[in-house]
C-alpha cells in the first residue's frame, strides 16, 4: 500500500469544510503525520472544534506510530533546498517562510518513501526542482 503524507492545506480544508473524506479517510493508503504539519495545524487551530480535531488527529497518529519527525540529515538537506532555492529564484525566506516547512515535509517524506498529497503546487513543485521526491497535487 502506497505510504502518504498529508499536507496542512488539506487537513485545514477537512477540518474547516468536511472537504477530502475520501482522500483523507477512506483510500486505501498508509497515512503518516508529518509533525511539520502538525505544527502548523495546533498553531492554527484557534477555534475550540479545531483545536479538539486536531488533538484527536495527534492522538491518533501518535497511537498507531506514524508520526513522522524530520531526522537532523533532513534539516541539514532542507536547508541546501532553501540556500538553492534564494540562490536560483531570489527568495527572501523572510516573506517565504512557509518554504521552510515545506522543504522538511518534502524531505521527511523522502525517509520512508512516502508521497505528499497537497494544493500547493507551486512552493512543492518548486522544491521538486531542486530535489525529487513523490508529490501528488489535488485539486
Amino acid at each position: 500500500m502506497e505510504r502518504v503524507i498529508f499536507d496542512s492545506d488539506l487537513y485545514i480544508d477537512w477540518i474547516e469544510a468536511g472537504r477530502h473524506d475520501e482522500l483523507l479517510l477512506a483510500r486505501p493508503f498508509v497515512r503518516f503525520m508529518s509533525t511539520v504539519v502538525l505544527l502548523e495545524l495546533q498553531a492554527g487551530a484557534l477555534a475550540p472544534a479545531a483545536a479538539q480535531a486536531v488533538s484527536d488527529l495527534y492522538g491518533t497518529f501518535r497511537r498507531a506510530g506514524r508520526l513522522l519527525a524530520p531526522s537532523a540529515h533532513t534539516f541539514w538537506e532542507a536547508g541546501s533546498v532553501l540556500r538553492t532555492l534564494q540562490q536560483r529564484q531570489g527568495f527572501d525566506l523572510r516573506r517565504r517562510f512557509r518554504l521552510v516547512n515545506d522543504s522538511l515535509i518534502a524531505l521527511s517524506s523522502r525517509q520512508i518513501g512516502a508521497t505528499v498529497l497537497t494544493r500547493n503546487a507551486r512552493d512543492f513543485r518548486l522544491i521538486q526542482q531542486i530535489v525529487p521526491f513523490s508529490l501528488t497535487i489535488v485539486p
